[in-house]
């Protein structure tokens, strides 16, 4: 993504009129992007900076609609990202656009990290996606790495029980097996306490309607 978002930069210097010398010099590192750099390069060498800008969006909204498929929890990129939008809509002069350039710039940093997440917490995408629905922000370790192991147990158990269903989200029959299996694998895995009865009906309902969008979308990767 971060080689994308340069390539924007450096195709709109290179596409302004020869013999101009704008594309003099341009030198990033992609191994280790220079933000004030970049954002530098855009504010200081590219001319048509509305189009360069509505390239970098719609890198940003395929992006974001690629997390958000996997990742639910995701959704405070999204609200950030139309945030950006909203203000960059409402005046669209030199100044608003370099900004605009700018913010959609850091939202790119944070979706990078965010991207890495997974591994940082040892789970795979499809894990941290079912992880991140049980969580509760007062785990202790070690409950947080008993959560962890129920995410990836509920996993397992989801694609072996989804694998021989076809649209199992349309059928009230196997929505009823989804939910049961969802709620006896919560029921075993979660730490108790910090876990409530109430609190695993109510997570198990989360990664229930996480599964079935999914389902009604398609297979889905939890059904991989």
């Amino acid at each position: 993504m971060l080689k994308a978002l340069h390539k924007i930069v450096n195709d709109a210097i290179r596409a302004q009129d020869a013999g101009g010398g704008h594309a003099e010099g341009l030198r990033v590192d992609l191994s280790q992007v220079d933000f004030e750099k970049l954002r530098a390069e855009f504010a200081g060498k590219v001319r048509r900076k509305h189009a360069a800008l509505e390239d970098v969006r719609a890198l940003v909204e395929k992006k974001l609609a690629q997390m958000l498929a996997r990742n639910p929890q995701r959704m405070d990129y999204y609200r950030r990202y139309q945030e950006i939008v909203a203000d960059y809509n409402r005046e669209k002069d030199r100044v608003t656009v370099e900004e605009t350039f700018a913010r959609l710039v850091a939202l790119v940093q944070s979706l990078d990290a965010e991207e890495h997440r997974a591994v940082e917490e040892g789970l795979t995408e499809d894990e941290l996606a079912l992880f991140d629905l049980l969580r509760r922000d007062d785990l202790n370790k070690s409950d947080r790495e008993r959560v962890k192991q129920a995410s990836r147990q509920l996993l397992v158990s989801l694609r072996e029980l989804l694998k021989p269903m076809r649209d199992w989200a349309q059928n009230s029959t196997t929505q009823a097996e989804v939910k049961v299996l969802i709620l006896d694998r919560l029921w075993e895995g979660l730490p108790r306490p910090p876990f409530t009865d109430e609190e695993t009906q109510q997570v198990a309902d989360r990664v229930y309607e996480h599964l079935w969008q999914q389902g009604a979308d398609g297979p889905g990767p939890v059904a991989a």
